[in-house]
């Protein structure tokens, strides 16, 4: 578990990044629970704000964990009442922490485990592998599928995804596969 987790800025240009310590940067569309994969993997309540309202996070919010590596939360994709120039400028974030920052060390694709990856969530791991990343990917909402269909729709995600990918299922609520992400994000280091 991981022991010391704060919060130290947001920013919105790598160029600006507190040190060189590795990096976690976590996409997934607005709402799907970014946020509170924060506070369940550090086991806080509060370090990240979740909120009703998605689109809130509008930059990059860099949370430290144990001195040893930021957890970067990226801006969620696919809201419909973000401008033009706000996705535009999201996806220039994305390209520039995807190509230049040399201590990123993992990806981590969140989506929904219930409706699956969207055509926006695949869309968005295809454009992470052509910049030479693999992300794995994070299915939050486990709780919201009763145990007895969790299987066929894990296969179901897995399909979709078409190629050897890893991924994880876990329920914030529950605090379930959440050790599991743990452990991988330590073998990044």
């Amino acid at each position: 578990m991981f022991q010391n987790a704060k919060y130290i800025k947001g920013l919105t240009d790598i160029k600006d990044q507190p040190d060189s310590r590795p990096i976690v940067l976590l996409l997934g569309r607005s709402n799907v629970g970014k946020s509170s994969f924060i506070n369940s993997i550090t086991n806080r309540k509060s370090l990240a704000r979740t909120s009703q309202t998605p689109g809130k996070t509008v930059v990059l919010n860099y949370y430290l964990i144990d001195d040893t590596f930021y957890l970067v939360d990226a801006p969620g994709y696919g809201y419909a009442k973000r401008s033009k120039t706000d996705q535009d400028n999201f996806v220039i974030m994305l390209e520039n922490i995807l190509m230049n920052a040399s201590n990123l060390k993992l990806v981590c694709l969140l989506i929904d485990f219930k409706v699956g990856p969207t055509t926006l969530d695949l869309e968005t791991c295809e454009f992470v592998k052509s910049l030479g990343h693999t992300p794995i990917v994070i299915a939050t909402k486990l709780d919201k599928i009763p145990k007895t269909k969790q299987y066929k729709q894990m296969k179901d995600i897995k399909m979709k995804f078409h190629d050897k990918i890893d991924i994880y299922a876990i329920s914030n609520l529950e605090k379930q596969g959440l050790d599991d992400i743990r452990i991988r994000i330590m073998e990044g280091f």
